[in-house]
Parts: structure tokens; sequence; C-alpha cells
């Protein structure tokens, strides 16, 4: 018995290295029959097969077999039983051959885009080149770095789109700040119909109530996403993760991954390294220093710089993508779909006797530092305090009272720890005392910002009957709740009207207040935000006004405010104003000391460079900000400081601006080319309504010119339960499913939802990308019994054999697919393209069944012969697909010797660890191209034979 068993599983391995189960395929296991979605080589247990159920009791379930334990027994194409196709217009044949074309990838060499203008967003060539730079890599990993505003969730979201159209985005892991993961999800739904599980704290809780205790979530769901800050919990998720197998990973917003110690970066690498596509995305990609930016690109490819202080652009030019809104081709592309953006002004409002004295007690005390008599109040390693207070007074007299406070109470702590009386912490302490009692005395009435932000938004035209709206931002907490406290009374709103949003905040709080302003009905009329808000939040939908109530030191955050209504999308021209508190008191640093300066330096870059981040050199708001501090405390001004600045960045061996000017495209690079799409019906739409009619012919449609709805079945219900349990609630999905083909009716549709009480569409457009065509291709194709294959009669002379033939390499990806029409069986065998005979056949909607198919005999003995002509003509074909994955391997093996050899030079003989590690690594590298050429023996099925009328 054990000889027996361990020949069936010696088989079973020769069967996998020779292609019998490349994807595709269809196979036996236990009495059922399933479909090979991929077969990839395992250490220890032979192959691992990834399949979905075709028999009766396992149809559509998902599964995972290991040829070293299961007996696998593949179906052969010379076995093939022909069978007369008795449906109306030969439906059932073109719906199986339709589905087939749909469930096969393309093939690896396929370059072109394939799903370009199949969605529910305006057809931008500019967001279609991320895509394209993806595709022309053997594995997708690419940096988009566009600039604020662009749509780089668009670009994502076609990427993406594309990979899963070639077979490579079956699991899908999106990472994204816990602000953004609805809004991201959204998009991928409502524009592409991509459903994402989205794993915030109320959606862990519900799938740890449906799976087993300890059972790995991310198993149960093959496209999610998840915050980046729930997710680095390496103790709660970390062996989870290495345990996964991704296609694709998303990380957004990628520049908080810098700095290898942290948990951010952890998390990064480990999905790195476990999966095959990456995409990060971040407007921000680097802080200046060339380390820190080649720990990015080391994500995407760890044989990308040899040097990590020195490289250059070209080294990595296959990795990233960067345009501003001034970019030629982003300018062609956007039109007048974006407006200019309005000025940045500067609202100085005076400040009032109460705020005088403060600003007096930080400019005579605090800020004096030598002159003042008795020396500095605080010591010298705490310098930088004093410009604390003086941005938490520039604030608000709350976050001045907050700060205050919170050093008190660390005050005490060390006296209470002290040995002895130490005077310089009781002079620090008096300092404080007589600065808090100053700030107590400031209120709305006699707070000149506040009053000037009333005044401001009331000249915008906030008010209790007006739809316009308005985000105030502001640094600090305290301010930002106690602007969220009085801001309803003073303006004559109600207290419902005003939103405030913060980082303290729970993760679906911030989504509940994100959607509600995206909603053209809310009752919200001013969001109140801090810089929380200021990466990835989109604001711009029913809002066109920004107030500064507090400006950041640094220009890149101030962009990054700015960019959360001056963005792609955006129907009004962006409106920017700064509350800037100005100061009699002699010596003192108000907002135009700093604040007005930097808002004006933030438009005069913008407007001419797209964007502001290079104009310090710094290219990090938190260095901004600490070298302005230190500057001013040397008794520098802010232009001083900006001019040191760029004048040390000159000095700077490594050149950012050669990274990050307008950089990945030339003007006159002709567009993306696209793939061509044949097929058996005219479109989507014609293929959904014939497999509904034909596979679900007892669904109650209703149906419209727009609208196609139904209940759906179970098994559809369950691949909807990727979408939010209140989305399919509110809108009764699950007793209901409403779509439309309708490009037109469904933007209306989600415009519309955005007048409503949630942003999702009752409506969805259906891509070919929709669950609702993913579940009727799975339908159609379990319909055709196992080893079998359709006649239909056509306006042919001679049979027509329709064979799919393709190779695979070593990772289960195509590399050569070919569709194929033998004739001339059985002496004089001709192959040529399938889809140009299926057309001559007359093949399509208009056929008629008469019934009268004839014996099938003759055919049946014809079948060894179709097979092998179509296995002859395969392998001259192959030599053909070589060629150009071999000039596609060409590029990536050189950079691979160059990385080796220029790491190793830069290494002593004596640093045998690190020159060992680069040696594994280069291998590793050519491990994985050598993986990418194809491999094995063909897979082979005849889907169906065309015969003339009244021939056998």
């Amino acid at each position: 018995m054990a000889k027996s068993e361990g020949r069936a599983v010696a088989e079973d391995e020769d069967r996998a290295s020779s292609g019998q189960f490349a994807p595709g395929a269809r196979v036996v296991v236990r009495d059922a029959e399933w479909m090979v979605r991929t077969c990839t080589r395992t250490d220890n247990d032979g192959y691992l097969l990834r399949v979905v159920g075709v028999s009766e009791f396992v149809r559509g379930e998902e599964a995972h077999f290991f040829t070293g334990i299961e007996h696998i027994e593949p179906l052969l194409p010379e076995e093939t039983t022909l069978v007369h196709d008795a449906s109306s217009g030969y439906a059932e044949s073109r719906l199986y051959l339709e589905s087939v074309l749909r469930r096969t990838p393309l093939p690896q060499s396929e370059r072109r885009l394939a799903t370009a203008g199949g969605f529910l967003l305006d057809d931008k060539v500019y967001q279609r080149r991320p895509a394209e730079l993806a595709l022309k890599a053997l594995r997708p990993r690419v940096l988009l770095a566009d600039v604020v505003g662009l749509g780089k969730t668009l670009e994502i979201g076609l990427t993406l789109a594309e990979l899963i159209r070639r077979g490579r985005g079956e699991r899908i892991l999106v990472v994204t700040p816990q602000q953004v993961l609805e809004q991201f999800q959204q998009e991928l739904w409502t524009r592409f119909a991509i459903p994402l599980v989205r794993l915030d704290s109320v959606g862990l809780e519900r799938i740890q109530r449906e799976i087993p205790a300890g059972r790995n979530p991310f198993l149960f769901f093959k496209r999610a996403i998840i915050s980046i800050d729930t997710l680095k919990n390496q103790g709660k998720y970390g062996q989870h993760l290495r345990n996964m197998h991704w296609d694709a990973v998303v990380i957004d917003e990628s520049h908080n991954l810098i700095n290898e110690g942290n948990l951010r970066n952890k998390l990064a690498r480990v999905l790195a390294q476990h999966t095959d596509a990456l995409l990060l995305a971040s407007a921000t990609p680097h802080n200046g220093d060339a380390r820190s930016f080649a720990q990015l690109i080391n994500l995407l490819d760890p044989a990308a710089i040899a040097d990590p202080g020195n490289y250059t652009a070209q080294q990595i030019e296959h990795l990233y993508i960067r345009r501003t809104k001034v970019h030629p081709e982003v300018r062609a592309d956007i039109g007048d779909q974006w407006p200019e953006r309005g000025p940045s002004v500067p609202v100085r409002v005076a400040a009032t006797p109460a705020e005088e004295a403060v600003s007096a007690e930080l400019t005579q005390v605090w800020l004096a530092g030598e002159a003042r008599e008795g020396g500095p109040v605080v010591a010298k390693n705490n310098r930088l305090f004093p410009y604390t207070l003086l941005k938490a007074f520039l604030s608000s007299h709350r976050a001045l009272a907050a700060t205050v406070g919170n050093r008190l109470k660390v005050l005490e702590r060390k006296h209470a720890t002290a040995p002895a009386a130490d005077p310089a912490l009781d002079r620090e302490h008096a300092a404080l005392t007589e600065l808090g009692r100053l700030a107590d005395k400031i209120d709305t009435s006699s707070s000149a910002k506040f009053q000037g932000l009333l005044t401001q938004l009331a000249d915008i035209g906030i008010g209790k009957k007006s739809p316009t709206r308005a985000v105030v931002f502001s640094e600090s907490v305290p301010t930002l709740e106690w602007l969220r406290e009085e801001l309803p009374a003073a303006l004559g709103l109600k207290k419902d009207q005003v939103a405030l949003m913060h980082g303290g905040m729970s993760d679906t709080e911030q989504q509940r207040v994100i959607a509600d302003f995206a909603l053209s009905d809310s009752k919200v009329r001013v969001l109140v935000t801090g810089d929380v808000a200021s990466e990835g939040v989109n604001l711009h939908r029913q809002c066109h006004h920004i107030v500064h109530y507090d400006l950041p030191w640094s220009l890149i955050r101030i962009e990054q405010r700015n960019g959360r209504i001056d963005r792609y999308g955006q129907e009004h021209q962006p409106q920017f104003r700064a509350l800037i508190l100005t100061s009699t008191v002699d010596g003192a640093k108000d907002d135009t000391t700093v604040a007005e300066k930097l808002l004006g330096k933030e438009a005069d870059a913008h407007r001419s460079l797209g964007t502001a981040e290079a104009e310090t050199g710094l290219y990090s708001a938190k260095k901004e900000e600490d070298r302005l501090v230190l500057d001013l405390l040397e008794g520098r001004t802010v232009e001083e400081s900006l001019e040191a600045s760029r004048a040390e960045e000159d000095t700077d061996p490594w050149e950012p601006d050669a990274f990050f000017g307008d950089f990945g495209v030339d003007e006159d690079t002709a567009p993306p080319e696209v793939a061509p799409s044949p097929g058996l019906f005219a479109d989507t739409e014609q293929f959904v309504l014939t497999a509904l009619d034909t596979v679900a012919p007892e669904l109650d449609l209703g149906q419209d010119e727009t609208i196609l709805a139904f209940a759906p079945p179970a098994d559809l219900q369950q691949r909807l339960k990727a979408l939010p349990a209140g989305y399919l609630k509110d809108h009764k999905v699950e007793e209901r499913l409403r779509v439309t083909f309708d490009r037109e009716h469904a933007e209306d549709r989600l415009n519309e939802a955005r007048s409503t009480k949630t942003t999702w569409p009752d409506t969805g457009y259906v891509t070919d990308l929709h669950p609702l065509v993913e579940w009727l291709v799975d339908k159609v194709q379990v319909r055709t019994s196992r080893g079998r294959a359709h006649v239909l009669v056509g306006e042919v002379d001679e049979p027509v054999f329709l064979v799919q033939g393709t190779y695979s390499n070593a990772l289960g990806q195509p590399t050569v697919v070919e569709w194929m029409a033998v004739t001339g069986l059985p002496g004089r065998a001709r192959v040529e393209d399938m889809f140009e005979a299926l057309e001559r056949a007359g093949v399509g909607p208009g056929m008629v069944n008469t019934g009268q198919g004839g014996d099938l005999a003759a055919l049946q003995a014809l079948v060894p012969d179709a097979v092998r002509a179509a296995t002859a003509h395969l392998e001259q074909r192959r030599d053909e697909y070589a060629s150009r994955i071999e000039a596609d391997l060409a590029e990536p093996e050189r950079r691979v010797a160059d990385w080796e050899q220029l790491a190793l030079d830069g290494l002593q003989e004596s640093k045998q660890d690190q020159r060992a590690r680069v040696r594994e690594t280069a291998e590793e590298q050519r491990r994985l191209l050598e993986k990418m050429r194809t491999a094995g023996e063909p897979l082979l099925r005849v889907l169906a034979v065309v015969k003339g009328a009244n021939r056998a």
C-alpha cells in the first residue's frame, strides 16, 4: 500500500513539473472536480495547488491541495468527450468560451494595458502611467510619488485592475492611515468594483466572531484593507503575516515607513518579502536624506542600490514615477477639471490687551534668553521649550494653558523626587505659573483670532441655512476642542453643524466624520481638524475653503493641508486664508515673524513649481520645523533660515531635485498602448444578461434601460460580504442587488449618494472586475461537465477544433497563451487564430440552434489529432514567446550583476558577513528571475468544436 501511495505522489510530482496542473487545468481530487488557479512549488509538500470547486458539491468553494499529500488526477485533453450543445443560440458554448477567455490570465509578455477605459472615472493618460511602468517590470514594484491631489488612489486602482486581469491580483492587501480606510475602500469599489474587506476596529471584531479562535484572518478574505497602525502590531499579527503570500500589497503614505527602527518599517519589510507586486504611494516620499530614501527603494528591489549614500535617478528610474500639477501631460489631461488655486490670504488680527500681556511675558521672560535679567528662565538643555510655548500661544490661549499645565506636572514630579531644593526648577515653576495666570484671562471675546475667524467664516458665507462649508485647521488638540465647543453659538449654528476630527479619535469615528463631511446634505458647515487630516483625506467634494487658525512652521505641512481641497475633482477655485496674530510688543515674535512668511513662500513655490517640498531643501516637515526653531534661537530670520538651508543643500552630494522634479515620463511620450480584447460578446452587459438567462433563469430580473436588479443567490451574497455591513444593510443589497452598465447613470447615482446619508451609491457600476461578473464566469464554467466540450453548428466547410494552449513559469504565471483553431484534420492540420475563425464561422448572438447536430463519432476520433496539431503549434510559438521573455530578463539580470559588483567593491575583504549577504541577495534575485522563464510542458484544453450543417 505504501509503495502504491508513493508511486501516486511521484506521479503527481511529475504531472506538476510537466505543466498538467497549470492555471486553468481541471483536476480530480477526492472524487470532486476542481479548476486550478495557481500551482506553486513548496519546500516540503511538493506543489501547492490553489483551486476552485467545479463539480456539484464543491462548486465555487476555494481549496488548497499539496501534490505531496493528495492524489491529484489531471483531465487530459486527448480524452475530451464531445457533446452536442442543445442550448438556444448555442449560448452554453459561447458563454463557456467567453468565461475561459475572461478567466485566463494574460501572458507574462503582454505589457500593454488591458483594462483601460472600463471604469467609472475620467480616462486620463497621466493616471495610466503608473500601471504602464508596473507592467514593464517582471515584478510590478513601483513607488507612486505624484504630488498631492493628482489622484494616486485612482492610479493604484488602475494598476491593481491590470494585475487582476493577469491573474496576479487574487490576494490583495491595502495598508493605509486609519482615517482614509473607508475613503480608499469606497474609491476602489465605486470606481473599479474591486471589493476590499475593511479591517478597522469594528471590522476586526466582526471577523473574530466569524472565524475560529487563533485562525489567520487574512486567509478568510482574499482582498482586504487595514490601517498601518493596526497592522504594525507584530505580536498580534506578525505570525499571520509571515505565513501569508500576497499577490499585491499597497502601502499608502509610505514615507511613514522611513526609519529602520520603527514598527511601520518592520511591517513593511515583512510584507515586501511576502508579496509579488508592491505599490508604495506618497506625495512626500523622502526626507532629503539619500539613505532614508534608499530604504523605500530597497523595499521594492533589494538589489537596486549598491551604495545607499550614493546613487542616481537613472539607477532606479524603473521603480518610481513622479509628476506635479505643472507637468505638461498632467496639464493637458486636467484641462478645466481642476481650477487654479486662489491666493493664500494672510488675515492680520491685532492682539487684544489680554493677549499683549501674554506676548510681553513670552518676549521678555521666556524668549529673552541671556538678555533676561537673572539669565534664561530654562536650562540650556531645554532651550527649545520657550518656542513650544510661543507656538501654543499663537494657536490659542487654551493650547498655551494646556502646555503650561503639562509642564507644571513634570516639574512637580521632579520636585517630589529631588533630594534638595532646586532654584532652577523653582524659577521655571514661578514663570510658568505667571504665564498660566495670564493665559487664563483670555476668553472668546478677548481672543483676536477667534473673533477674526468669525469674521472670515461670515465672509465666506457660513451660516445655518447656507450650503457653504469651510475647513479650519489647527495644530493643537486643545484649540480644536475649544473651537468645536464655542463656534456653534458664536456663528448661530446648531452643535451638529460644527464637526471635530483629530488623531486622538478612534479609526471608525475619524472615518465617520470624513464620510459625513463629503455628503452634500450633511448638516456640518465647519470642520475643525488637525494635521491628521493633512495626509490622504479628501475634503474637496463639498468644500473649497480652508482657514488656517494657526500655521505649522513647515512649507510641506502647509501644502499638505491645502491639498485636501486643492486636488483633482475640485469644481471650484480653492480658497485659503490664514489668521495672523500681530503684536505691538517690542521684539515680539508674532505670526508675522514666521507664519505669514511661510504662507507666502508656499504659495509662490506651488505656483511656479507645482510643489513646495523642495523650497527648503529639507524634504521633511519635522526637519523644516526643527531647523527653523534652531535658526530663530540663533537670531536668524525666516528668509535667512531658508537661504541657509538651500545653501547647505547645494553642498550635499545627493541631489533630490534630480529625483523629484517631474520625473517618470517625457512630454512627447506616446500614450500607453492598449491590448486588444477579443471576445464572443459585444460587451460586458451582453455577456452578463446572456449568462443570467442561461445559468440563473429562476431569478426575477427587474430591468429597464439603465438598471438591472434582482435578489442575489446565497453564493453571490457571500462574494458581496467583503463590502461594509452598513452599506449592505442600508441599501438592502443582499435582498436586491442593483447594478448598471450605463456609465453616466452610475456617475449620477454616485453623485446623488453624496446628497444622502451615505456616500455609497445604491447602484453599482458593473466593470469586468465586479463580483457579479466573476460569479457568472464561475457559474458558466462549472456547467460544462468534466472532460467534455460542446459541438455547435456554424458557417464552416470543415470541422474547426477550438483549443486553448498555455505554458507557465515556475511561479504558476502564464508565459505563453494561445487561442487556436485547428482545421484540415486528419491529414493536413492547420492552426490559426481562434477569434478570426469564430468570426468567419458566424459564432455570435444571431445563431440559431436547430438541434440537428448529427452523429459525433467521426469528430470524436479527430480529438487526439487536434491536440497533437495544437501541441506542435504551441511548441513553435513557445520559442517566439521565450525570446520576448529573454529580452525582458536581460535588463534585470544586468542590473543585478552591476549591483552585486558595486556592492562588493564597496566592502572590504574583511567584511565577510556583509559580502555573504550581498551574494545571497544577488542569488535570490537571480533565482527569482530564473523562475520567470517558461518551465515544464504545455497545458491544452479542447474548448469546443464548430462543424458545418449536416456534416459530421
